[in-house]
């Protein structure tokens, strides 16, 4: 009788034990991380899979598995790479990074990606962007330029690749503007259309015809008011008086060293720009300040970076604060849903609060509320 009873109860706990583990991996969300492992951009590719291993050592959970795999920046090699996700049961995706890599990833179904692209046109239905988008930022700018009463704001747009995503922000975000103005990058084109749009040429005009007024006249001040009209460059009101320039680095510089040419200067017009990352080039550029850009949270950023440093010996960059974050995304949206409709997670109205700033999500899109910045006098200054 008792070796009967304990053949049962042996049989009762494999049972159980079998249940168990079957219940715990059922629990497990695997998390692939589809990123360079090789090729020219592997090195980033690295910097992305110790990020998201930092978050999941920061979450301190054991039901988030992270599985990394290579896309050798080549579309054909993601999709291989996503397809052997797809056979060890992974359902969503930390990248890939490269708006190219996605080529083919719509062949795919019932898994999801969170490309760390931040372009928003033309994406497979089955790929999330998570970048800093055109539409998150000019959500910020709209709140500064509300704030500031600015009445009259101007776009300033390269033409480029770029402009389609610019295009498509400027409707999504229902920014109020003037004008729109697309330009050149070449120099001695760019001057032109800045002269063209600012109407340097009647501004300048409009100069030396006050100063033949002056000269001829009987006026008893006349030569202190031609010395004062000497010192200045243009007469003539400007139709705006703030500017958006959707560029960066040197192009960026270029544009507002045409505008100065023309007279139109940062410290009589607010000079608005796209994120920088905290270009440190900017604090160094008298001629550009005070120039404002919204942006991530500065203060997270460098605490992150130290504790990077600090832990791998080498420094991150923006894409490793954004891959982090994604990873605790999942997880807080895994504590929230069941993930086995992953399918509807992205749909749904839900915001998160990461190092970045706060993951605005709905309708299978990620908008981010970023901080807004002032660069003056050499220093950075956080307005929101």
């Amino acid at each position: 009788m008792n070796n009967i009873f304990k053949n049962f109860f042996f049989i009762f706990l494999t049972i159980f034990l079998i249940n168990s583990n079957v219940s715990s991996e059922e629990e497990k969300i695997k998390i692939g991380v589809l990123v360079p492992m090789t090729g020219a951009n592997k090195e980033l590719g690295q910097l992305i899979i110790k990020s998201t291993r930092m978050a999941l050592e920061d979450i301190n959970t054991n039901i988030l598995e992270i599985y990394p795999k290579d896309t050798a920046s080549d579309p054909n090699q993601t999709l291989k790479s996503a397809q052997e996700f797809i056979e060890m049961g992974v359902d969503i995706v930390v990248g890939p990074i490269f708006y190219k890599s996605l080529l083919y990833l719509d062949e795919l179904e019932n898994i999801t990606f969170l490309s760390l692209t931040n372009k928003i046109v033309d994406l497979p239905k089955n790929v999330i962007s998570s970048g800093i988008n055109a539409t998150s930022q000019l959500n910020a700018i709209k709140k500064f330029i509300k704030s500031s009463d600015l009445k009259k704001t101007i776009f300033l747009m390269p033409k480029q690749n770029y402009e389609v995503e610019v295009k498509k922000a400027i409707k999504n975000s229902n920014i109020k503007l003037y004008k729109t103005h697309l330009y050149n990058t070449e120099p001695t084109q760019l001057t032109k259309q800045i002269e063209k749009i600012t109407n340097y040429k009647i501004r300048k005009q409009n100069l030396a015809d006050e100063i033949r007024r002056v000269q001829n006249s009987d006026l008893p001040d006349k030569e202190k008011q031609i010395e004062k009209l000497n010192k200045r460059y243009t007469i003539g009101n400007l139709k705006f008086d703030s500017i958006i320039i959707s560029d960066f680095d040197e192009s960026l510089k270029s544009v507002v060293t045409s505008l100065l040419y023309t007279d139109v200067s940062p410290k009589n017009k607010q000079i608005i720009t796209f994120n920088q990352w905290f270009d440190e080039s900017l604090m160094n550029e008298d001629s550009l300040q005070p120039i404002y850009y919204p942006s991530i949270n500065k203060k997270n950023l460098d605490n992150f970076n130290k504790k990077f440093f600090n832990k791998f010996g080498e420094q991150p960059n923006h894409l490793s604060l954004l891959s982090y974050d994604l990873i605790g995304l999942i997880y807080y949206l895994s504590l929230k849903n069941d993930m086995a409709e992953l399918d509807k997670l992205f749909k749904k109205k839900n915001s998160f609060k990461g190092k970045i700033g706060i993951f605005d999500i709905q309708n299978n899109k990620i908008n981010h509320r970023l901080n807004f910045y002032e660069v003056n006098d050499g220093n950075l200054k956080k307005i929101f």
